[in-house]
């Protein structure tokens, strides 16, 4: 009895030991993101630019924004939902802490299961997905081409909830379609993709669908983006669900819904 419980006691610090150091990695990962990020909340958005833009694109931005409202330039977001690992397995219960730089694009993600840790990141121009069992056994160390183009792809992606980023720029071309389609075409370096993205009779972005690396092979990814509402003068999607659309059909493999976001704030202020 004595023998069980020191080999408990073990696991139990073992385990310990693992999350405050996946702690001090994440908290290193979002001092770097900031030390790379430039401010931009002193640029303001006008309506005016949006002239000559696509007709759908013009109601989404006039339905997400307010004339004359500063640039977003950092977020951090939370959220909870569920999470699919492979294509056969159930969903998972998920929480999830995310940062972002909008300027130069960055981001880092860690989300937390009973199992597992996944950490999702592009970072100094590099893409990294890692997952640790219960952080401490590292399963997956995806790096290379692939990852940074995928990791990319979801930062842009993930620009609904800061919407400022999605208007047009060196990197970002709107290329109009019909009444509720657009292409919407990203240059970033050595990196280049396109979405095509759907819009509602209301504003609201619904749908963004590009081509991304599953098993180094180019598949259909879709996000699907829902239930908008109003915050720091923003209106953002709180619901959205990630999808590969493949040839045996489609595969929901993420369920995420926003609990927190906030702009612009100081790193001090961002995680503890």
């Amino acid at each position: 009895m004595i023998l069980l419980l020191i080999i408990i006691g073990v696991l139990l610090l073992v385990i310990l030991l693992g999350k405050i150091t996946m702690y001090l990695k994440f908290k290193n990962q979002v001092k770097l993101l900031y030390s790379n990020a430039l401010n931009i909340s002193d640029k303001t958005y006008s309506i005016g630019q949006l002239d000559g833009l696509p007709i759908p694109v013009q109601r989404y931005f006039k339905y997400v924004l307010k004339d004359g409202m500063p640039y977003i330039s950092s977020v951090r977001l939370k959220h909870k939902g569920l999470f699919k690992t492979n294509l056969k397995s159930g969903f998972i219960n998920i929480t999830g802490e995310q940062y972002f730089s909008v300027q130069k694009p960055q981001f880092i993600w860690k989300g937390s299961t009973l199992i597992f840790t996944a950490r999702d990141s592009f970072i100094a121009d590099k893409g990294n997905l890692k997952v640790s069992l219960f952080n401490i056994f590292t399963v997956v160390d995806g790096k290379g081409s692939e990852i940074s183009e995928g990791e990319m792809q979801r930062w842009l992606a993930e620009s609904v909830w800061f919407p400022t980023n999605l208007l047009p720029s060196e990197n970002v071309t709107w290329i109009a379609i019909d009444e509720n389609l657009a292409k919407l075409s990203f240059r970033y370096k050595e990196i280049s993709f396109d979405f095509i993205v759907t819009f509602n009779t209301v504003g609201e972005i619904v749908t963004m669908e590009t081509q991304r690396f599953m098993t180094n092979k180019r598949e259909p990814w879709l996000c699907k983006m829902e239930n908008y509402k109003e915050i720091n003068g923003v209106k953002i999607p709180f619901s959205a669900q990630v999808v590969w659309k493949l040839k045996a059909g489609d595969y929901t493999y993420a369920k995420f819904q926003v609990t927190e976001i906030k702009y612009n704030q100081n790193i001090s202020k961002t995680i503890a």
